[in-house]
């Protein structure tokens, strides 16, 4: 009896192209502990059971939240010694959190920067005529901008 397509085992293309990923990521997640290490054909093909497709996809789902494959690592080979990693994963989680929240910070101060400038370079622009230089480029300070601060010293030449 043949089993269902859905339950033979996937040779690495066809495991690829199921989960979005290349032949080269399943050797690198196998490397590093994420995925089994498949079984070989005579012909040395590596085949992978059913299941893979839902670790492989778990496993992107997991870096995608911001969990760093070595992380990850970490984190299976802890369970696989039998141990819980929960509290880990959770200061692991709030860690990126905190992170994006600080680049967030970071971005929301990069725009108010730069929506004062464009402030100033119209205004720049209105009090000179047509094919007249304004010195736009010029107008940015030689300093750098302090932190927390979203205007930028000007110099009106």
């Amino acid at each position: 009896m043949n089993p269902c397509p859905s339950e033979r085992p996937l040779q690495a293309g066809e495991l690829a192209r199921r989960t979005g990923v290349s032949k080269d990521a399943l050797r690198f997640y196998e490397r590093q502990g994420l995925l089994p290490r498949p079984e070989r054909l005579p012909n040395n093909y590596r085949v992978y059971p059913p299941q893979a497709v839902e670790r492989v996809l778990w496993i992107r789902r997991v870096l995608a939240t911001g969990f760093t494959v070595e992380e990850l690592s970490r984190i299976l080979a802890e369970r696989e010694r039998g141990g819980v990693p929960c509290r880990q994963v959770r200061d692991l989680g709030a860690a990126r959190l905190a992170e994006i929240e600080e680049r967030l910070r970071e971005l929301t101060a990069a725009r108010d920067s730069l929506s004062a400038l464009l402030a100033d370079w119209d205004r720049r622009l209105a009090a000179v005529g047509p094919g007249e230089r304004a010195g736009l480029l010029d107008s940015l300070s030689a300093e750098p901008p302090r932190k927390g601060t979203s205007k930028r010293k000007v110099e009106i030449r």
